[in-house]
């Protein structure tokens, strides 16, 4: 088990039930694609899905279930989890797993309305399309990398299993991301993923030869902590992100942000902001849109009046060697 003083003593029993739990989905075959929220909230909305039937209904698509529906193996590792619970005469999931890239990975459950939800979506794989990508690519080893606002570890995970040898951060002022990373490099086999609690790179030394993030980038009126970007259309923790990472790199260290920009009569706030930051003699860099159009029902709301659409953008940074 990865250890990290996140984590109290207290919670080893939860941790390792979780673990368990997560574990046996994972030995028994279970695979479950998380969709957007909309997606989820049509699907489950069907009159033929108001409870669950198998095990991807409970911890894919958070129904409620009936007692008795699962092995009674499961429900003691939900019980001694504490995620079984009461809602009326049923029951349901606290948490989540989904499969990624040959990983299982535990999160929050749907709908994520807690102000420390661990979000986990579309976002989550169009951001590890990008990760894979650009790690299959590169040609130097990676020894130290950080991923920063981790979530459920997976892009941690994905590094740490690609060099194996490396020492991999996971970043995270949210407690439950931290837990959820726990959890989620002990199944995973991934001992060299190593949590810590920080504010972008405050909680953690030294330079890094990866930094990725995949940060929150909408402007939430609740301010939740995984949705919550900050600034006027959402990029102030991207921006943050750009200008934390620059500083941390080593000769030939890389950057990969995966972030969603508001783009206002044609142009791209975020880029043109970055700019300044990324025209320096030692930095190379690329940018593109990876998705044109995410999240449109945000368009509807007062802060985007002004904006055209909400585009996913790929931005790579890479410091020259010495």
């Amino acid at each position: 088990m990865v250890e990290h003083p996140a984590i109290q003593e207290d919670d080893e029993l939860r941790i390792d039930a979780l673990i368990a739990l997560t574990s046996y989905l994972k030995d028994g075959g279970y695979r479950f694609i998380t969709p957007s929220p909309a997606t989820h909230a049509r699907v489950n909305n069907r009159p033929v899905n108001a409870l669950a039937n198998r095990l991807e209904d409970v911890f894919g698509w958070s129904r409620p279930f009936e007692e008795g529906l699962l092995p009674d193996v499961v429900f003691a590792m939900m019980d001694h989890a504490g995620v079984a619970l009461r809602e009326g005469d049923d029951w349901r999931s606290a948490i989540r797993v989904s499969t990624l890239d040959g990983l299982w990975l535990m999160h929050s459950a749907y709908p994520t309305t807690e102000a420390d939800a661990v979000f986990f979506g579309p976002d989550t794989y169009r951001f590890a399309i990008a990760l894979r990508q650009m790690m299959d690519a590169r040609r130097e080893p990676v020894r130290r990398a950080v991923d920063i606002g981790t979530g459920s570890g997976c892009a941690a995970l994905m590094v740490a299993r690609q060099w194996p040898d490396a020492e991999v951060w996971a970043a995270d002022i949210n407690a439950a991301a931290l837990e959820a990373t726990q959890v989620n490099a002990s199944v995973n086999g991934t001992p060299n993923v190593i949590p810590c609690e920080s504010n972008l790179l405050a909680g953690v030394e030294g330079d890094f030869d990866l930094i990725v993030a995949n940060p929150p980038y909408l402007v939430d009126a609740s301010e939740r902590a995984y949705r919550h970007g900050g600034g006027p259309l959402g990029a102030g923790l991207s921006l943050a992100i750009v200008e934390a990472a620059l500083a941390r790199l080593a000769p030939g260290g890389t950057l990969l942000l995966y972030t969603g920009v508001a783009i206002v009569q044609g142009d791209d706030p975020f880029l043109e902001a970055a700019k300044p930051m990324l025209k320096r003699d030692d930095i190379t860099w690329s940018y593109r849109e990876m998705d044109p159009d995410i999240f449109g029902e945000e368009l509807l709301s007062a802060c985007y009046a002004e904006t055209d659409r909400i585009a996913a953008v790929v931005l790579t940074a890479t410091r020259r060697g010495a």
